[in-house]
């Protein structure tokens, strides 16, 4: 297998003498699911927003199927986000939520909503499409951000702790997702 994610010596601090992380290294493999456990305030979220590269490092590489990715924007780097606050558009509805990222990338009408419905069935969804986000559960939440990740077909996922909020049925069908999608998780 193909590495997908490489961090090497990554190091983060937002004063010279406070490191928020040292040293950190570790490979990801294609399609493997990596979690990334420690208590609160250790720096996990700092680590994902880094490789999505929403946060700048102050030493080490990351690399992203072998190409270094250290000074390239977010969007350069192909990767998608869920958090755990899900990050949803609560004016749009579900169908218009998930097809977000699609729009901004300029997909023809017929593909987005093929693509959307796809989605929408592979996490039973189809049901609340047209409801605002205002309007369905946390559950129902989580599956919409989880969605909006899996429409975009990104080469890498990040999932900041959304487990904690996700339901029974949806926790256990999370591998098939990542099969589907043939994508590598961190999270």
């Amino acid at each position: 297998m193909m590495e997908k994610l490489k961090v090497i010596n990554l190091a983060k601090s937002y004063d010279r003498d406070v490191p928020v992380l040292r040293d950190i290294s570790f490979c990801v493999d294609d399609r493997d699911f990596f979690v990334i456990l420690g208590p609160s305030g250790c720096g996990k979220t700092t680590l994902l927003n880094i490789i999505a590269g929403v946060e700048d490092i102050n030493g080490g590489e990351i690399y992203i199927d072998g190409i270094r990715v250290n000074e390239n924007k977010p969007q350069k780097r192909d990767v998608a986000m869920v958090f755990q606050n899900y990050a949803l558009y609560p004016t749009m509805n579900v169908f218009d939520n998930i097809a977000f990222p699609l729009r901004n990338r300029h997909f023809k009408k017929k593909e987005i909503e093929g693509k959307v419905l796809s989605v929408a069935k592979l996490l039973h969804i189809e049901d609340i499409l047209k409801k605002r986000i205002t309007q369905i559960s946390g559950g129902q939440k989580q599956r919409v951000a989880i969605g909006r990740a899996i429409v975009r077909e990104p080469k890498l996922f990040l999932f900041d702790e959304p487990l904690s909020n996700l339901d029974a049925t949806l926790r256990s069908e999370i591998r098939s997702f990542r099969i589907y999608a043939y994508a590598t998780t961190v999270g």
